[in-house]
């Protein structure tokens, strides 16, 4: 009989945080830029530079600590992690690693055994490498520091995860609080979000952990997903032919799905972990931290209790809505403003998430405001506008920022709600159309909508299909 195996799974999970500027000198963050632009003496590992902490990278680190339930180590250290690679100029990460600032925390995920804590052993804050670019067609490696100095920090959870599903339902999780918190953009494509997969393997019933691996490069779910699955039939394949699983750390390569070995596995003693000599530490106190609590944003978890008293609209409307803050917040702005929450609801979930779609645009991108989208609203529930017409508005508002009164003004798209108007038209297409009047009187409800069509288009688009629909019913 096959012996039955289980996975155990823990994440370190490297963000990238929005400030401006990086960890320790005043260098630009921002994503691209030509290579080695962003960098000064700092950075670039010169000697005699010295760091200075950027204060906004401690208040980040404290939002994500307490979104995610953790303490908050209120007298925190920096430590020097010793290793050499190209692209780390100094031959050292500035690191914590005696003091994180964040510990025992814990996120909750949804699986379909229902609610479960994946508890975080610690966050810390360091800051990030360089970047190795290897150009095969030069048969070299170049390296661009301009990611060097970026502050980063490193969320490192429990081995609590027994599946791909539970990981990427820990790592949504996590992205989605802190979007909502604004500290990073947690884009994968990226990098400024990326996790590093501890795996190992055991037989069901046993206590005691597997042989782990860590499992690097890898950027996006499906890759995350593969390379659980790749790595968990690869440990199986060792053990069941009696052989050892080496702690190592592995290379995923997401094109031939297959992850290879980058060096065996360190421990903290191969850094050489000191205390940061250049840095003083850093501490916390009652006032700042309850500072920051005072900022948190409403998260999305609350936001789904309050949404379900507040707000007519269906669990799965809100759902979508909240996945982003920016889109959450474009909802509460315009149902406070007209009123009609479902109908905001039902234009953000159906025109807009089309519209995102087919821009390959992100909720954050959206330019039109809150009053733009009630004052749409307005127009089309009033019938000043038709249907056709309000999503031809929509489009401009969408693209362009369109203001929806001046557009419906500028091209004439206001509905003609004149019954004198319409009722000669409705009697015109009657006339043109005895087949069809005949049908309907002899009992096909299907000639009513192929008239309704032909006074719509005798009226340019313009008429209200909810009165040309009474008048034809009146004069048949």
């Amino acid at each position: 009989m096959s012996r039955q195996y289980e996975t155990v799974i823990g994440l370190e999970v490297h963000v990238e945080l929005a400030t401006e500027t990086k960890i320790f000198c005043g260098c630009s963050t921002r994503f691209g830029g030509a290579p080695n632009t962003h960098t000064c003496p700092v950075c670039t590992g010169m000697p005699g530079s010295l760091p200075v902490l950027n204060k906004k990278v401690v208040e980040y680190a404290i939002a994500v600590g307490l979104a995610t339930g953790c303490k908050i180590t209120r007298y925190c250290k920096f430590d020097r992690k010793n290793y050499f690679y190209p692209d780390n100029p100094q031959n050292y990460q500035i690191s914590q690693l005696y003091l994180p600032i964040c510990r025992d925390g814990g996120v909750e995920i949804e699986t379909p055994a229902g609610k479960k804590v994946i508890g975080i052993h610690e966050i810390h804050m360091e800051e990030d490498a360089g970047k190795l670019i290897h150009d095969e067609w030069e048969d070299c490696s170049l390296v661009d520091y301009n990611r060097s100095g970026v502050p980063l920090i490193e969320i490192v959870s429990e081995p609590d995860m027994g599946s791909a599903e539970e990981v990427i339902a820990y790592l949504d999780k996590l992205r989605l609080i802190i979007r909502y918190l604004g500290a990073s953009d947690c884009r994968l494509q990226e990098g400024s979000m990326r996790a590093d997969v501890n795996l190992s393997v055991r037989e069901v019933g046993t206590k005691a952990f597997g042989t782990r691996t860590e499992m690097k490069n890898l950027n996006s779910f499906k890759a995350i997903s593969r390379a659980i699955a790749g790595e968990r039939s690869r440990q199986i394949e060792l053990l069941e032919a009696g052989k050892p699983v080496i702690q190592e750390t592995r290379r995923w390569d997401d094109n031939k799905e297959y992850s290879y070995a980058m060096r065996s596995k360190e421990d903290a003693k191969d850094y050489r972990y000191f205390p940061e000599p250049d840095l003083v530490p850093v501490s916390i106190s009652q006032e700042w931290l309850e500072e920051i609590r005072a900022r948190q944003p409403e998260l999305r978890s609350e936001k789904l209790v309050r949404y379900k008293k507040e707000y007519d609209i269906p669990e799965y409307d809100a759902r979508i809505l909240t996945e982003s803050r920016s889109m959450a917040e474009l909802f509460e702005e315009a149902s406070a403003i007209c009123g009609k929450p479902k109908k905001v609801s039902n234009w953000l979930m159906g025109e807009t998430m089309r519209l995102l779609k087919e821009a390959e645009q992100e909720p954050e991108d959206i330019s039109f405001t809150a009053a733009q989208l009630a004052k749409l609203v307005e127009l089309a529930d009033t019938g000043a506008i038709n249907g056709p017409a309000a999503k031809e508005v929509f489009v401009h508002m969408f693209q362009e920022g369109a203001d929806p009164e001046q557009y419906v003004k500028d091209h004439a798209l206001g509905a003609v709600r004149d019954a004198g108007a319409l009722r000669e038209t409705v009697r015109q297409v009657l006339e043109d159309n005895p087949q069809s009047v005949a049908d309907y009187r002899g009992g096909k409800e299907k000639a009513l909508g192929f008239l309704v069509g032909q006074t719509m288009k005798a009226m340019k688009g313009k008429a209200d299909p909810g009165l040309v629909n009474q008048i034809l019913r009146e004069l048949l």
